[in-house]
């Protein structure tokens, strides 16, 4: 009923927010009472001022009384009933259902329906979110040193029902087995082997440690990765461990340096070493090749000095002189009584046989008047080595 209804007793068919006068602010209690009648009405009760009817004025009134607060009831239990059934998951949560405190199903993204509370609940848990614990302490490693190291684990939930149920504390839980794994692995490394090359392999080894630790738990959990964020020594003896790192970075620096003048200069000795025992072997075979031709060729020569000795040594008196006369320079003179002429080898005196002139002995020089050596031949004659 609309408030400024005709035939209302108060405001006289005007709005009951407004004064009388229709200038002044509405009286609050007249627009208490206005509202306290209307959901009298609504509730089935009836006005008590306008029918004059007492409470003794018969069971009428009660009737419609009870029939409203049963359908205003019915309505808000309605209500919380569509309020506790129907659960919308998000597309990275699962929704874990407890039937009377019991684990019953996981829901998937998008609409659902559940018993109303408390016979279900349901209890979201983010399973797409990567998170992170991170912890820092100090260790023994296996050569009985200590080492201070900071490391991260990220991990997910990828089964939400055991990460709620099967382990009190998870994330407490996975902090500690974290460290232990860390601990184990540590213990079995030596210090300069953690702090220098094997900071990849330690995270890793811990990883799968970590991993089979969680498997026996089963507490719903993933680890993405393991990260060692930090590896020093004490801060007592940093100082000493910088000198020990530099020293042995320089004897790397120094054995590298060594290896690869070692790679230039054993290749090249190599090489002539080769050559020599190349050289050696050849003039090896040149030596026994001729050797081996003189003995043969001595060995024909002996056969023909035994069928004919004076031939064959005429012969090699021949040609030893041909041998002879040929490695060296000649000089042709023709003498005779009134001059002499001299025939000089000068092609060969200006070098034809790679002699320098300088370097070469004078020719002998014969007098005139010299008497020729050959008796009863021509002076001018020339005899026939010297013809050669």
């Amino acid at each position: 009923m609309p408030w400024n209804e005709p035939g209302r007793s108060s405001g006289g068919g005007k709005d009951p927010w407004k004064g009388g006068n229709g200038d002044q602010p509405p009286d609050l209690d007249e627009v208490f009472s206005n509202v306290q009648q209307r959901l009298k009405k609504i509730l089935g009760g009836g006005d008590a001022g306008k029918g004059g009817k007492g409470s003794g004025s018969g069971g009428s009134g009660s009737a419609p009384s009870s029939a409203g607060v049963v359908v205003v009831v019915a309505i808000i239990l309605a209500g919380w009933v569509l309020w506790n059934s129907i659960h919308i998951v998000d597309e990275s949560e699962r929704g874990v259902v407890l039937r009377f405190g019991e684990y019953t199903r996981t829901l998937s993204p998008g609409l659902n329906l559940t018993l109303p509370r408390p016979i279900e609940e349901v209890t979201t848990v983010n399973v797409s979110r990567v998170r992170s614990i991170e912890s820092a302490s100090r260790m023994l490693t296996g050569d009985e040193n200590l080492i201070d190291l900071a490391f991260a684990v990220q991990y997910r939930i990828n089964e939400p029902e055991k990460f709620l149920f099967n382990v009190a504390v998870p994330e407490e839980s996975l902090a500690q087995a974290a460290d232990s794994a860390m601990r184990e692995v540590v213990g079995t490394n030596t210090m300069d082997y953690i702090l220098e090359i094997g900071r990849g392999q330690i995270a890793l080894d811990t990883q799968v440690l970590l991993e089979e630790v969680l498997t026996r738990y089963d507490p719903g959990i993933e680890i993405t990765s393991f990260n060692l964020q930090e590896v020093r020594p004490p801060s007592q003896v940093r100082s000493a461990f910088d000198d020990v790192v530099r020293a042995r970075e320089d004897q790397i620096r120094f054995a590298n340096e060594a290896q690869a003048y070692a790679n230039q200069v054993v290749p090249e000795a190599r090489g002539r070493s080769a050559r020599v025992l190349e050289e050696a072997e050849g003039y090896r075979e040149s030596i026994i090749a001729k050797a081996s031709g003189e003995a043969d060729r001595f060995s024909s020569i002996y056969a023909e000095y035994a069928r004919a000795p004076e031939v064959t040594r005429q012969r090699l008196y021949l040609e030893t002189l041909e041998t002879v006369y040929g490695r060296s320079a000649k000089v042709l003179m023709d003498v005779s009584d009134q001059n002499s002429m001299f025939y000089l080898p000068l092609d060969r005196m200006m070098g034809g046989e790679g002699r320098a002139p300088s370097t070469m002995p004078p020719p002998p020089l014969l007098a005139p008047s010299e008497p020729s050596r050959a008796s009863g031949a021509d002076p001018r004659a020339r005899t026939g080595r010297e013809g050669r």
